[in-house]
């Protein structure tokens, strides 16, 4: 076995802008494939069928490619300049993710990882296929047995050398390369991560229920948000970060260096009024090169509602009557929700009036029904 490639694959690798990189095997997931099984047999993972698609791939990367031999892992840090809970103080502001403030990772992530495997080819020779997310692939499992980190009790992948803040790809390769050593998990009796979420999506440490993520809820659910964690979400309009960002090992995280990766100056506190007039075209400029874009103006005006009905700011009920007449039912449904939150009864009750009877659509007309004013 060649340790000298590796070394030479390292430094390759750290060059294209990679931070950590480990070699493991196929075979080296250990129990993260039941455990996976388990997650779906509970139905945990909500909407997000593509994770049931074929799970026996994610359980087994060789019956994904028979011929893979080694597992090259690598990660890119985007650490944050600053603690993305801070945010959650300005409600009238809106917070989005750190992963999702600056470029499309996948994007960024995938040329390197293609230009590393040419690397190596054309090097060592084998054959070589690359993974960003996209895949069937246990990324966490894989980059614990590579030795980058371990996964916490928020089911994240934690390094003591970049906290919570890596961006994960993988090389697979019919090479035989050398090994590292498996990181062990260093969370102790820690638990700031569960403390923390603003839902218990956590039902017990190593557990992640999505159907209760703010994540999974402001970025995979495509329908209304369920009333029961409405309130919860508070301003955050596309993710959540307070299980990585309330883990202690981040008091040795570094700030990214990939600028396409830095949060874009707009999108570090953009005001809720703004978003919520942005029609389908400035949404696409806005957004343009940014994984929010993926979502739809639909569901991420659907998500700056929600944040507006929890600002506790009166003036911003302009904003959602103006969308009371949105051309999608699922935008309408959120307006009448942060109207409930904001207008006295009595106006809420006018609005009612004047809007439930010609609405045309069912879950529309039953927001109306069903939703119950505060004292605005």
């Amino acid at each position: 076995m060649n340790a000298g490639l590796n070394s030479a694959l390292a430094a390759q690798a750290r060059a294209l802008g990679f931070d950590a990189i480990g070699v493991t095997g196929p075979d080296t997931i250990g129990d993260a494939g039941q455990h996976f099984h388990a997650f779906l047999d509970t139905g945990a993972h909500g909407d997000m069928d593509w994770l049931a698609a074929n799970p026996e791939r994610r359980a087994d990367p060789r019956v994904l490619w028979p011929d893979v031999r080694s597992i090259v892992m690598l990660g890119v840090n985007y650490g944050p300049d600053e603690n993305p809970l801070h945010i959650l103080a300005r409600r009238t502001r809106g917070a989005i993710s750190v992963y999702a403030r600056g470029d499309d990772y996948h994007d960024l992530i995938k040329k390197r990882l293609k230009t590393l495997a040419r690397w190596l080819h054309a090097t060592a020779g084998g054959d070589v296929k690359v993974f960003v997310d996209t895949a069937a692939v246990m990324e966490k499992p894989l980059a614990k047995a590579a030795g980058l980190g371990w996964q916490g009790k928020h089911t994240n992948l934690v390094s003591r050398e970049f906290g919570s803040w890596l961006f994960l790809g993988a090389i697979f390769t019919t090479l035989e390369l050398p090994r590292a050593d498996a990181e062990t998990d260093h969370c102790g009796s820690c638990q700031a991560c569960l403390d923390i979420c603003p839902t218990a999506a956590f039902p017990a440490p190593y557990k992640l229920d999505a159907r209760r993520c703010i994540s999974y809820l402001t970025i995979e659910n495509k329908g209304p948000i369920p009333h029961e964690f409405r309130k919860a979400i508070g301003n955050r309009i596309y993710g959540c970060d307070d299980c990585l960002a309330a883990c202690p090992w981040n008091k040795f995280a570094q700030e990214g260096r990939e600028i396409k990766l830095a949060a874009r100056d707009a999108l570090r506190a953009p005001s809720l009024a703004d978003l919520a007039r942005l029609d389908d075209a400035s949404f696409r400029a806005l957004f343009s090169k940014s994984p929010v874009k993926r979502i739809h103006r639909e569901r991420f005006l659907r998500n700056v509602l929600i944040a507006i009905g929890n600002s506790g700011d009166a003036a911003l009920a302009v904003e959602a009557e103006h969308l009371l007449d949105d051309e999608s039912p699922l935008v309408r449904g959120a307006a009448v929700w942060a109207l409930s939150q904001l207008v006295p009864r009595e106006r809420f009750a006018a609005l009612a009036s004047e809007n439930a009877a010609a609405e045309r659509d069912d879950s529309v007309r039953a927001e109306w029904a069903c939703t119950q004013p505060s004292d605005g």
